[in-house]
Protein backbone atom coordinates (compact mmCIF):
# COMPACT_ATOMS: atom_id res chain seq x y z
CA UNK A 1 0.00 0.00 0.00
CA UNK A 2 1.37 3.42 -0.95
CA UNK A 3 2.12 5.75 1.94
CA UNK A 4 1.05 9.03 0.36
CA UNK A 5 1.76 11.03 3.51
CA UNK A 6 5.39 9.94 3.35
CA UNK A 7 5.59 10.75 -0.36
CA UNK A 8 4.06 14.15 0.32
CA UNK A 9 6.65 14.89 2.98
CA UNK A 10 9.41 13.86 0.59
CA UNK A 11 8.01 16.16 -2.11
CA UNK A 12 7.99 19.12 0.25
CA UNK A 13 11.47 18.46 1.60
CA UNK A 14 13.24 17.65 -1.68
CA UNK A 15 11.30 19.68 -4.25
CA UNK A 16 9.76 22.63 -2.43
CA UNK A 17 11.96 23.60 0.53
CA UNK A 18 15.10 22.72 -1.44
CA UNK A 19 14.21 25.21 -4.19
CA UNK A 20 13.99 28.45 -2.24
CA UNK A 21 10.31 28.23 -1.30
CA UNK A 22 10.40 29.87 2.12
CA UNK A 23 6.77 30.96 2.59
CA UNK A 24 5.64 28.73 5.44
CA UNK A 25 2.00 29.04 4.33
CA UNK A 26 2.81 27.41 0.98
CA UNK A 27 4.95 24.73 2.59
CA UNK A 28 2.21 23.90 5.10
CA UNK A 29 -0.51 23.81 2.45
CA UNK A 30 1.49 21.49 0.20
CA UNK A 31 2.19 19.25 3.18
CA UNK A 32 -1.52 19.00 3.97
CA UNK A 33 -3.31 18.94 0.59
CA UNK A 34 -3.49 15.36 -0.79
CA UNK A 35 -2.13 15.94 -4.29
CA UNK A 36 -2.83 12.30 -5.21
CA UNK A 37 -6.56 13.02 -5.03
CA UNK A 38 -6.28 15.70 -7.72
CA UNK A 39 -4.72 13.47 -10.40
CA UNK A 40 -6.41 10.79 -12.54
CA UNK A 41 -6.84 7.56 -10.58
CA UNK A 42 -4.35 5.64 -12.72
CA UNK A 43 -1.59 8.17 -11.99
CA UNK A 44 -1.92 8.43 -8.21
CA UNK A 45 1.31 6.52 -7.64
CA UNK A 46 3.09 9.29 -9.63
CA UNK A 47 1.42 12.22 -7.88
CA UNK A 48 4.57 13.31 -6.04
CA UNK A 49 7.24 12.94 -8.71
CA UNK A 50 9.21 15.98 -9.82
CA UNK A 51 7.49 16.25 -13.19
CA UNK A 52 4.35 17.52 -14.91
CA UNK A 53 1.46 15.04 -14.98
CA UNK A 54 -1.01 14.58 -17.85
CA UNK A 55 -4.56 15.24 -16.66
CA UNK A 56 -6.13 15.21 -20.15
CA UNK A 57 -4.89 13.35 -23.20
CA UNK A 58 -4.87 15.01 -26.60
CA UNK A 59 -8.14 14.44 -28.44
CA UNK A 60 -11.26 16.14 -29.71
CA UNK A 61 -11.06 18.67 -26.88
CA UNK A 62 -7.60 19.75 -28.01
CA UNK A 63 -4.02 19.10 -26.98
CA UNK A 64 -2.97 17.47 -23.73
CA UNK A 65 -3.32 19.29 -20.42
CA UNK A 66 -0.99 18.95 -17.49
CA UNK A 67 -0.75 19.45 -13.76
CA UNK A 68 2.35 21.55 -13.15
CA UNK A 69 5.26 19.93 -11.32
CA UNK A 70 5.28 20.76 -7.58
CA UNK A 71 8.52 22.75 -7.54
CA UNK A 72 7.52 25.17 -10.32
CA UNK A 73 4.02 25.57 -8.93
CA UNK A 74 5.32 26.38 -5.45
CA UNK A 75 7.83 28.93 -6.75
CA UNK A 76 5.22 30.64 -8.94
CA UNK A 77 2.71 30.83 -6.08
CA UNK A 78 5.40 32.32 -3.85
CA UNK A 79 6.14 34.88 -6.58
CA UNK A 80 2.48 35.92 -6.48
CA UNK A 81 2.82 36.95 -2.81
CA UNK A 82 -0.86 36.23 -2.16
CA UNK A 83 -2.21 37.98 0.95
CA UNK A 84 -5.13 36.87 3.17
CA UNK A 85 -7.51 39.53 1.84
CA UNK A 86 -6.60 39.03 -1.84
CA UNK A 87 -9.11 38.20 -4.55
CA UNK A 88 -7.46 35.77 -6.99
CA UNK A 89 -8.20 34.60 -10.53
CA UNK A 90 -6.79 31.12 -11.26
CA UNK A 91 -6.58 30.61 -15.03
CA UNK A 92 -6.56 26.98 -16.22
CA UNK A 93 -7.71 25.33 -12.99
CA UNK A 94 -7.42 21.80 -14.43
CA UNK A 95 -8.37 19.36 -11.68
CA UNK A 96 -8.19 21.97 -8.93
CA UNK A 97 -4.89 21.38 -7.12
CA UNK A 98 -3.44 24.87 -7.62
CA UNK A 99 -6.80 26.40 -6.70
CA UNK A 100 -6.81 24.38 -3.48
CA UNK A 101 -3.35 25.73 -2.70
CA UNK A 102 -4.33 29.31 -3.51
CA UNK A 103 -7.47 28.95 -1.39
CA UNK A 104 -5.27 28.56 1.70
CA UNK A 105 -3.60 31.91 0.99
CA UNK A 106 -6.37 34.16 -0.36
CA UNK A 107 -9.78 35.34 0.73
CA UNK A 108 -11.51 34.21 -2.48
CA UNK A 109 -10.45 32.42 -5.68
CA UNK A 110 -12.26 32.46 -9.01
CA UNK A 111 -11.01 29.52 -11.09
CA UNK A 112 -11.68 29.43 -14.83
CA UNK A 113 -11.47 26.32 -17.00
CA UNK A 114 -12.53 25.85 -20.64
CA UNK A 115 -12.70 22.04 -20.64
CA UNK A 116 -16.08 21.00 -19.15
CA UNK A 117 -14.78 17.66 -17.89
CA UNK A 118 -11.83 19.26 -16.12
CA UNK A 119 -14.08 21.97 -14.68
CA UNK A 120 -16.41 19.30 -13.29
CA UNK A 121 -13.46 17.38 -11.85
CA UNK A 122 -12.08 20.52 -10.19
CA UNK A 123 -15.44 21.35 -8.67
CA UNK A 124 -15.83 17.80 -7.36
CA UNK A 125 -12.30 17.63 -5.98
CA UNK A 126 -12.55 20.98 -4.23
CA UNK A 127 -15.97 20.16 -2.83
CA UNK A 128 -14.81 16.79 -1.52
CA UNK A 129 -12.07 18.52 0.45
CA UNK A 130 -14.32 21.22 1.84
CA UNK A 131 -12.78 24.12 -0.09
CA UNK A 132 -15.49 26.74 0.16
CA UNK A 133 -13.76 29.87 -1.11
CA UNK A 134 -13.16 28.75 -4.72
CA UNK A 135 -15.74 29.30 -7.48
CA UNK A 136 -15.13 27.25 -10.66
CA UNK A 137 -16.27 28.94 -13.88
CA UNK A 138 -16.24 27.54 -17.41
CA UNK A 139 -15.02 29.65 -20.31
CA UNK A 140 -12.07 30.42 -22.61
CA UNK A 141 -8.88 30.70 -20.59
CA UNK A 142 -7.45 33.71 -22.43
CA UNK A 143 -10.64 35.67 -21.69
CA UNK A 144 -10.25 35.26 -17.93
CA UNK A 145 -13.43 35.98 -15.99
CA UNK A 146 -14.21 39.69 -16.20
CA UNK A 147 -17.66 39.39 -14.61
CA UNK A 148 -16.18 38.95 -11.14
CA UNK A 149 -13.10 41.14 -11.54
CA UNK A 150 -10.99 43.06 -10.95
CA UNK A 151 -8.51 40.86 -9.08
CA UNK A 152 -5.57 41.42 -6.78
CA UNK A 153 -3.74 38.44 -8.29
CA UNK A 154 -4.12 36.61 -11.60
CA UNK A 155 -2.32 33.25 -11.73
CA UNK A 156 -1.73 31.35 -14.99
CA UNK A 157 -1.38 27.57 -14.65
CA UNK A 158 0.96 27.08 -17.59
CA UNK A 159 3.14 28.89 -20.07
CA UNK A 160 1.89 31.40 -22.65
CA UNK A 161 3.35 33.07 -25.73
CA UNK A 162 2.06 36.40 -24.48
CA UNK A 163 -0.27 37.80 -21.84
CA UNK A 164 -3.49 39.01 -23.50
CA UNK A 165 -4.74 42.52 -22.84
CA UNK A 166 -8.04 41.05 -21.61
CA UNK A 167 -6.30 39.60 -18.56
CA UNK A 168 -4.35 42.76 -17.81
CA UNK A 169 -7.62 44.69 -17.86
CA UNK A 170 -9.00 42.43 -15.11
CA UNK A 171 -6.17 43.25 -12.71
CA UNK A 172 -6.61 45.86 -9.98
CA UNK A 173 -4.19 48.75 -9.88
CA UNK A 174 -1.28 47.51 -7.78
CA UNK A 175 -2.22 43.90 -8.57
CA UNK A 176 0.10 41.12 -9.76
CA UNK A 177 -0.23 38.76 -12.70
CA UNK A 178 1.98 35.65 -12.61
CA UNK A 179 2.83 33.88 -15.85
CA UNK A 180 5.54 31.82 -17.51
CA UNK A 181 6.13 33.54 -20.84
CA UNK A 182 7.80 31.48 -23.56
CA UNK A 183 8.05 27.76 -24.14
CA UNK A 184 10.47 25.07 -23.10
CA UNK A 185 13.92 26.26 -22.14
CA UNK A 186 13.02 29.80 -23.23
CA UNK A 187 10.30 30.13 -20.60
CA UNK A 188 10.67 32.86 -18.00
CA UNK A 189 8.59 33.17 -14.83
CA UNK A 190 7.46 36.77 -14.62
CA UNK A 191 5.43 38.96 -12.33
CA UNK A 192 3.48 41.70 -14.11
CA UNK A 193 2.49 44.59 -11.84
CA UNK A 194 -0.23 47.06 -12.76
CA UNK A 195 0.59 50.68 -12.00
CA UNK A 196 -1.56 53.57 -13.22
CA UNK A 197 -3.28 51.24 -15.67
CA UNK A 198 -0.08 49.91 -17.28
CA UNK A 199 1.66 46.56 -16.80
CA UNK A 200 5.36 46.33 -16.04
CA UNK A 201 7.17 42.98 -16.19
CA UNK A 202 9.84 41.66 -13.83
CA UNK A 203 11.49 38.38 -14.80
CA UNK A 204 12.10 36.25 -11.70
CA UNK A 205 13.57 32.96 -12.92
CA UNK A 206 13.69 30.55 -15.85
CA UNK A 207 10.91 27.97 -15.94
CA UNK A 208 9.84 25.25 -18.36
CA UNK A 209 6.18 24.38 -17.86
CA UNK A 210 3.49 23.01 -20.21
CA UNK A 211 1.62 25.51 -22.35
CA UNK A 212 -1.93 26.65 -21.73
CA UNK A 213 -4.18 26.51 -24.82
CA UNK A 214 -5.49 29.71 -26.36
CA UNK A 215 -2.49 31.93 -25.63
CA UNK A 216 -0.60 31.38 -28.89
CA UNK A 217 0.86 34.49 -30.45
CA UNK A 218 -0.81 35.37 -33.73
CA UNK A 219 1.43 34.66 -36.73
CA UNK A 220 2.71 37.80 -38.40
CA UNK A 221 3.14 38.47 -42.08
CA UNK A 222 6.47 37.55 -43.62
CA UNK A 223 7.60 39.58 -46.61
Amino acid sequence: MINFAELRRGMVDSQVRANDVTDHRIVTAMMEIPREEFVPAGLRSLAYIDDDLVIRLAGAAGGPRYMMEPMCLARLVQLADVQPKDYVLDVGVGTGYAAALLSRLAQQVVAVEEDPELAAAAEANLGRHGVGNVAVMQGPLAAGWAADGPYDVIFLNGSVDEVPAALGAQLKDGGRLIAVVGRGGAGRASVFTKVAGALSERIAFNAAVPALPGFEKAAGFVF
